[in-house]
C-alpha cells in the first residue's frame, strides 16, 4: 500500500514524503532543510533517496544538506549541472531509463518547462502499484496504464489566470511563462480523460498558485470528473 504525506507544495516550495511501507522517499527537496527534518519527525536518516524534477529552488532548496546528510539524490545531468552539484550522493537519471531504489520501480520521463532537464516519475512497488508523479509542465505527452495514485499539477485556471491579466494584479509576461511552463485545471481535466483510471484510488492535485487557483472548486470538478477522492495540496 503506498502512503503519500505532503510536507509542502506551491511556489514557496514542494516536498512530499512517500512510501510503499518498505522504502520511504521524498518527492522533491524544495524547502528548508531544518523544514525537512521537523516534517519527518528527524527520522531523514530512514530516507532511501530523494527524487528531484529539475533545478528550481522550489524543488530543489535543500538538495546540499540532504547529500551532505547522507541521502541519495536522483535527477538529470541537467539537473545537476543547473544546480553545479556533485559527489557520490548524486545520482544521474535519464527519462525512459528505469531503475530501483529499494522496493521501489522508477521510470522517469520527460517534461516540459523552462528548466534544463526537467522530469516526471512513474513509481510502481513490488506489489505493481502504480504512482504518477508530474509536475511543473504544461504538457504530457504520454499515457499511462494501471495507475493507483496520481500526483499532478494543478496550478492555475485559465479562465482566473485571464480575469487576474485584466485586472492588472498579474503582469501579462507572467501569464505567458505560465502558460508555457504549467499545467492548468483544464489541462488536467485533459489528461484524465484521455487515461485509464479505472484502477485509480486517489488523485493529488499540487502547486497551485497563491493567485490563479481556486482549491474548493479544482476539487469539486476534478472529482466531479474522474469520480474519485481528490486531495489539494
Amino acid at each position: 500500500m503506498i502512503a503519500i504525506f505532503p510536507l509542502a507544495s506551491g511556489s514557496r516550495g514542494n516536498c512530499y514524503h512517500i512510501t510503499d511501507g518498505s522504502t520511504p522517499l521524498l518527492l522533491e527537496c524544495g524547502i528548508g532543510w531544518k523544514e525537512i527534518q521537523r516534517g519527518l519527525n528527524f527520522r531523514t536518516s530512514q530516507l532511501a533517496g530523494c527524487l528531484v524534477s529539475h533545478e528550481h529552488k522550489d524543488h530543489s532548496k535543500a538538495v546540499q544538506e540532504m547529500m551532505k546528510a547522507g541521502i541519495d539524490c536522483y535527477m538529470s545531468a541537467g539537473t545537476a549541472e543547473a544546480l553545479g552539484i556533485s559527489g557520490h550522493r548524486l545520482y544521474i537519471i535519464k527519462a525512459k531509463q528505469q531503475f530501483r531504489i529499494g522496493t521501489w520501480t522508477i521510470l522517469p520521463f520527460e517534461t516540459q518547462h523552462d528548466a534544463a532537464e526537467p522530469l516526471g516519475f512513474l513509481l510502481a512497488n513490488q506489489d505493481e502499484d502504480k504512482l504518477l508523479y508530474a509536475t511543473d509542465t504544461y504538457y504530457l505527452k504520454y499515457k499511462f496504464q494501471g495507475l493507483r495514485h496520481i500526483m499532478i499539477e494543478c496550478n492555475y485556471a485559465l479562465d482566473i489566470l485571464q480575469k487576474n491579466v485584466a485586472a492588472g494584479t498579474v503582469p501579462a509576461a507572467v501569464k505567458d511563462r505560465v502558460l508555457r511552463s504549467h499545467f492548468s485545471l483544464e489541462n488536467v481535466k485533459g489528461f484524465l480523460r484521455a487515461n485509464d483510471l479505472s484502477d485509480v484510488r486517489e488523485i493529488w492535485l499540487l502547486h497551485l498558485s497563491d493567485n490563479n487557483s481556486d482549491a474548493e472548486r479544482f476539487k469539486r470538478e476534478i472529482q466531479g470528473l474522474s469520480g474519485k477522492p481528490v486531495y489539494v495540496c
